[in-house]
């Protein structure tokens, strides 16, 4: 079964508030087999509700509605839902009595508008909310289920594992849902899909969804099956074919991040790690001490960002700076041996490069470089790797971009050897 989920309250169009209920019973749904298709934020406008829950309730199984269950004119849910099924509103003493005596227990006296909360929709079911004086609604006919919830989240998440699941679990077909996450480095979204959508394409079952961000791609394929080992084996076919397509272009089949995915290399080789940094301006040390127990395999770091500093800090070469310049393959290349040496470390790793948005200003004899340019050195005791890519884009996307090709240049450094 296909799920929808309506968020409603004009506050969430706002951009002080963000729906987060949604997330929450997407994770729930997905766990009992149910595969959310659509989510819509409505506001407050009775009107367009009543016609977006017509038209969801036409091509969807089950439509949760979340929100404006509460007592104010602008609660509009219970009425818009009603127009929509061709119902009327019916009046419960026992919802309206069970709603006093929670304010009698909080020693309130209740406003003469909660009364409206004691409304159902004709034919539908209460469903108890023990956290707010909201009830629920659930209702089953032959166009599917449609729950009614209340938008507090601590509200709505109680109501919904309690008297939700259970219904949902009977009324459903058992279905399992199973996801795999596998994310690319270094590769654009184009590229991808023109190489694995021949693959995918033949598959309505897992479904393929690819999702791009600066310098990583991330593969989901999501399975469904009666159980699931059938579900986990169709991922596995297509995620097999979509690896020996890709090879090592692959750096996680788990969704792991690409600093996790090199912590763990590092960690695995006893190796350790400096960085040096000039056009990342820390963001590098940054992502690498964003996962736990990265105090194992990194060191420490230098933001040498003005050629006095290479000079002071780290001992790159004047020659060398005003020779080549800052942003060239020579100062990388002595930035991470630099940065190696002085940590006493495995490794070293050097980025510098024009982030923007204004060209370098010059320096070394090819002159200034364009925005863009980046050099990525990766040293050891052999000597350094340098590598140099221009990339495309604002400055803090350039920036995201050279940390993560800084990052897969240790991923691949740690890979066999063509021939080895």
């Amino acid at each position: 079964m296909n799920a929808e989920i309506l968020a409603i309250g004009s506050e969430l169009l706002t951009p002080e508030r963000l729906d987060t209920n949604s997330l929450y019973l997407t994770r729930q749904l997905n766990e009992i087999g149910v595969e959310v298709v659509g989510k819509a934020v409505m506001g407050d406008d009775r009107a367009r509700l009543t016609a977006a829950i017509e038209q969801a309730r036409a091509r969807t199984g089950l439509l949760i509605l979340t929100g404006g269950l509460g007592p104010t004119e602008d609660d509009v849910t219970r009425e818009a839902v009603a127009a929509a099924c061709r119902r009327e509103l019916v009046f419960h003493q026992d919802l309206l009595d069970a709603i006093e005596a929670r304010f009698r227990s909080a020693k309130r006296a209740m406003a003469a508008i909660n009364r409206r909360q004691a409304y159902l929709v004709d034919g539908f079911e209460a469903l108890a909310n023990d956290r707010g004086t909201a009830p629920g609604q659930w209702f089953r006919d032959e166009a599917g289920i449609l729950l009614l919830l209340p938008g507090p989240p601590h509200e709505l998440q109680a109501m919904f594992e309690r008297e939700c699941l259970r219904r949902l679990r009977l009324a459903i077909p058992q279905q399992h849902i199973v996801t795999r996450v596998m994310r690319v480095a270094g590769m654009p979204e184009s590229d991808l899909d023109q190489r694995i959508s021949p693959i995918y394409t033949r598959y309505q079952n897992p479904v393929t969804t690819i999702l791009a961000a600066p310098g990583d791609i991330q593969i989901h394929l999501r399975g469904t099956g009666p159980s699931g080992a059938e579900a986990q084996a169709l991922v596995d076919e297509l995620a097999r074919l979509i690896e020996a397509e890709l090879g090592d272009r692959i750096y996680s089949r788990e969704g792991k991040s690409l600093e996790e995915v090199v912590g763990g290399l590092l960690l695995a080789h006893r190796a350790t790690l400096a960085v040096a940094e000039s056009c990342t301006g820390g963001m590098l040390a940054e992502r690498i001490t964003s996962v736990a127990g990265s105090s194992n395999y990194f060191v420490g770091g230098w933001v040498s960002y003005t050629n006095r500093a290479k000079r002071q800090w780290l001992g790159v070469s004047g020659e060398v700076l005003e020779t080549h310049g800052a942003v060239s393959a020579e100062t990388a290349g002595e930035m991470a041996q630099q940065a190696r040496r002085r940590a006493g470390s495995t490794l070293g790793l050097a980025v510098t490069g024009v982030a923007g948005p204004t060209p370098d200003s010059g320096g070394g004899k090819d002159g200034p470089k364009p925005v863009g340019t980046v050099f990525v050195a990766l040293a050891d005791e052999k000597g350094s790797d340098v590598r140099q890519r221009q990339f495309i884009g604002e400055r803090d996307r350039i920036r995201q971009q050279a940390t993560q090709m800084a990052l897969d240049m240790i991923r691949r450094s740690f890979l066999p050897k063509a021939g080895g």
